[in-house]
């Protein structure tokens, strides 16, 4: 008998009264492993409220104190890495070295968490004006709703948005993604078990037309969300409209630039890591270079015999490099855009359609696929495929290369390979990209730094993570104080004696 999962709301884990159930798969094998409720308006509504009515008491809890349960959480998150590894790749399809290095992103979202006493730290000055001080301090807003996709179900909502949000003092409820709910219940079940207050974190799963609760509830105060650009557009104005304040993180389409002075072997690699690692199921993958047409053919056929020589398998097992696509109907839509480049007159170098591991073959396997002479008209090398496929872009020097990236209506990634200073330098001031890779293939930061898509991949002020991540679950308060000694007081009322007795 399938599993039906619980949702967790005001410290309980709760049977929806929902007739809707959504499948959960092993994308390995096709099979079901469990069913996430669609949780009903009543519900997720009641989980806001479960939120609401803990930001009082955990707000007012020391910043000290909220921080001692991220330690507790963090040595929990270690103890049970391999068991959250596991489960990543098994309701996610991620390999294994992928996935742990999510659950490890997950960690590093928390440490930069339990940093939030330094970085809530606000400014004084003595002596604004005579006798006057003014200081600033950083302040919760209160309830946060986190939007999360299917392809980091752990970082994303349990690395980048749960801790900062309740280590500054809010509360939050996430809409985990129907597809990949596990991981996040998981962890959430760690952080009960660090001692975390009833409220303070609730996780449903529902379907769009719930969802949109969030952007309307007069007692949700922000929205951070991962997704579709189209979708990021509506939670961002919609949200706005009502006074809330969101951070949207939107689609990708990251390029990458190669010059003739690139080394092949290793650009290669690195090209083959970012492109195919997930299975190109990410915003930062790359699914698009560049190449200067001088060492175009060399280039495609290193990076095509590497794609060759992938171990594509279940991805749980731990010499997997590269697993299955999270569902049989993205898999479809994937082999759909595979299909229209074709038809655009793309070049196909390797088709991964119809790919099939033996023992697996109902696994939603796909392979990894190469498209050359991709040019800048056809729709296959402008929007976002999310899925192990290559594109590859031919041009003549550095000029026409970045002129035709950045004409690009998205700009989360940008990378360039070159040994040369000069263009490397160019390259990083000029490039429409938020975050820039020199020889790096998949340029994010650590934690300390905010995840900083421009242009349509992101729509907000306030970027998760570092920083920005800090300013965005907290609002500035400015006091101005003064006081008078008793000498000021006396000397007060003989002036404004008017004689009369």
């Amino acid at each position: 008998m399938i599993t039906k999962l619980q949702y967790f709301s005001d410290g309980k884990w709760l049977e929806s009264k929902t007739e809707k159930f959504m499948d959960v798969y092993n994308p390995s094998t096709g099979e079901v492993l469990a069913q996430a409720p669609c949780c009903t308006k009543d519900e997720v509504e009641a989980a806001i409220e479960a939120a609401a009515a803990a930001f009082p008491a955990w707000s007012a809890t020391p910043v000290m104190k909220r921080v001692q349960i991220l330690y507790k959480v963090r040595s929990l998150l270690e103890e049970h890495m391999g068991e959250l590894t596991e489960l990543v790749c098994r309701e996610n399809g991620k390999a294994w070295g992928d996935a742990e290095g999510e659950i490890l992103k997950v960690l590093e979202g928390t440490e930069q968490a339990i940093s939030a006493p330094n970085l809530m730290l606000g400014e004084s000055l003595m002596n604004a004006s005579t006798g006057v001080d003014t200081v600033l301090y950083r302040e919760p807003i209160g309830v946060f709703a986190g939007i999360v996709p299917f392809n980091f179900p752990a970082m994303i909502p349990m690395g980048w948005m749960f801790p900062m949000c309740m280590a500054t003092g809010n509360t939050m409820i996430i809409k985990a993604a129907s597809m990949t709910p596990m991981s996040s219940l998981r962890i959430a079940e760690l952080y009960q078990e660090a001692g975390l207050p009833s409220g303070v974190l609730n996780i449903v799963t529902c379907s769009r037309n719930e969802a949109e609760l969030f952007l309307s509830h007069p007692k949700v105060k922000g929205i951070s969300f991962v997704g579709s650009a189209s979708v990021g557009l509506h939670v961002y104005s919609t949200a706005a409209a009502n006074g809330k304040r969101v951070q949207a993180l939107a689609e990708a389409k990251n390029h990458a630039l190669v010059l003739e002075d690139a080394p092949i072997g290793r650009t290669a690699a690195g090209i083959i890591n970012a492109t195919f690692g997930c299975a190109g199921e990410r915003c930062m993958a790359m699914p698009v270079i560049v190449v200067q047409e001088s060492i175009a053919d060399e280039l495609v056929a290193a990076i095509a015999e590497k794609a060759r020589g992938l171990n594509i398998c279940p991805a749980y097992n731990k010499d997997s490099d590269m697993g299955p696509i999270v569902t049989s109907e993205h898999r479809n839509f994937v082999t759909r855009w595979i299909e229209k480049g074709v038809e655009e007159g793309a070049e196909v170098v390797l088709d991964g359609r119809g790919y099939e591991v033996p023992g697996y073959e109902k696994g939603f396997f796909l392979g990894p696929t190469i498209l050359d002479h991709v040019t800048p008209d056809m729709t296959v090398g402008i929007e976002e495929i999310f899925g192990p496929v290559l594109c590859v872009k031919r041009v003549k020097d550095f000029e026409e290369g970045i002129t035709l990236m950045n004409q690009s209506r998205l700009a989360n990634g940008s990378i360039i390979f070159t040994q040369n200073g000069y263009y490397a330098r160019e390259f990083t001031r000029r490039t429409h990209g938020g975050m820039v890779g020199v020889n790096v293939g998949i340029p994010i930061p650590v934690g300390v730094f905010p995840f900083c898509g421009h242009k349509g991949s992101f729509f907000g002020d306030l970027h998760c993570l570092g920083k920005d991540g800090l300013r965005f679950y907290t609002e500035s308060k400015s006091v101005t104080t003064r006081w008078f000694d008793e000498e000021e007081k006396r000397r007060e009322k003989v002036d404004s004696w008017d004689g009369t007795i």
